[in-house]
């Protein structure tokens, strides 16, 4: 269950939680850049464990919004090297600026084959690109929790024991080890504050990619 989307709350001003699900926060960063870690971050970060990436491997992520430039730093601290597939200029140069060694769109063929995949952006005719450049034997993790339909696609896309997988839940331990990593590299988020009174605005400008990183709605 998912507050914001299954139940009412996601933009509540306060909440009460149990202890057992409460987090210490790292000292060293600002509210401000903690706040899309236990969102956008701990997604991204529950999919990129499983897509099993490796160091040395490469990894593609495709949409680079808000939980996509937060695992790329968790990425790239890890030795693991990105190709993103985004077709906003904007977010293009954002990846290129946190460390992404190629970019372009989800129809382009990257200069090699990529080991593993995130795909953020909920677009099903993206999975279909993504396996063809998937090597043999890779991991494709769809982040999202919807996705609009994957196309009728050859089977051989899907041959040599690749692997496609969603992402339905983050658990505690990915919010501890998220939060272990944030102050250990340590990550900062692209953030832009806007008033709680504009939320549909924002909402907006996110689905139409004009904003790079996080939004944050402050009270």
């Amino acid at each position: 269950m998912f507050t914001g989307y299954h139940v009412d709350g996601g933009y509540a001003e306060y909440m009460v939680v149990d202890e057992d699900f409460a987090y210490h926060l790292p000292r060293n960063l600002p509210d401000s850049e903690l706040s899309p870690l236990m969102c956008g971050g701990v997604i991204g970060y529950r999919a990129f464990v499983l897509s099993e990436a490796k160091p040395g491997q490469v990894l593609g992520l495709y949409g680079f919004g808000n939980s996509a430039h937060i695992t790329i730093q968790v990425a790239r601290h890890l030795g693991i090297r990105v190709f993103v597939f985004t077709r906003s200029p904007g977010h293009q140069q954002h990846a290129l600026e946190l460390g992404a060694e190629w970019v372009g769109r989800a129809e382009e063929t990257p200069p090699e084959g990529i080991d593993s995949a995130i795909i953020f952006a909920p677009a099903g005719p993206i999975v279909p690109q993504a396996l063809r450049v998937l090597n043999p034997g890779g991991t494709i993790a769809m982040a999202g929790i919807y996705m609009t339909p994957i196309p009728e696609m050859p089977y051989e896309l899907l041959y040599f024991e690749r692997t496609l997988r969603s992402v339905a839940n983050s658990t505690r331990q990915d919010a501890i080890e998220l939060l272990r990593l944030a102050e250990e590299i340590p990550i900062h988020t692209t953030v832009t504050t806007f008033p709680l009174e504009e939320a549909n605005a924002v909402l907006q400008a996110m689905k139409e990619s004009k904003i790079n990183g996080d939004a944050i709605l402050i009270p």
